[in-house]
């Protein structure tokens, strides 16, 4: 894991939100639901506790990946400097390989969400934009040595 992980304040609330849930409620319907489990009677053939306790592995599991995170946060700042990608910003991109416009908001790796065009700043489209101004041609380093290359159209 990463030593900092970049997020806005935002980000960094929902973090703490989802943390509290999944410490305060999350982990007490699950341990209802062990104990439910246990009173049928014999474990080694209960299905039922079986899928609870791996539940409760999963739950323990992203809360302590999640408090890593908000231990390590760097919050940015809103930032209206246009003239370089940075994280947060808007960027506007032409694929020539596909032939096709493309828009990415980069943000830290807790606020991604690719299906809406938010992406990572350690990803590699994210990597290979920061720092980067309008007009220049990025070469884009995909899983698996694929290249491929991204002109800058604009930045907001």
């Amino acid at each position: 894991m990463a030593d900092k992980f970049y997020m806005t304040q935002k980000g960094y609330d929902d973090a703490v939100k989802q943390l509290d849930y999944l410490t305060k409620v999350k982990r007490a319907e699950i341990v209802a639901r062990i104990q439910e489990a246990r009173s049928h009677g014999d474990l080694s053939e209960n299905a039922e506790y079986d899928a609870a306790r791996n539940e409760q592995a999963a739950n323990e599991g992203e809360i302590v990946e999640l408090d890593y995170k908000i231990k390590n946060a760097v919050i940015i700042e809103e930032n209206d400097d246009n003239t370089v990608v940075h994280i947060g910003s808007t960027v506007k991109v032409y694929d020539n390989d596909l032939e096709e416009e493309a828009v990415y908001k980069i943000m830290g790796t807790t606020e991604v969400d690719p299906m809406n065009g938010i992406i990572s700043n350690e990803s590699p489209v994210g990597m290979a934009l920061l720092g980067k101004k309008k007009g220049a041609v990025v070469t884009v380093k995909a899983p698996g040595g694929l290249e491929y290359q991204l002109k800058i159209l604009g930045i907001e």
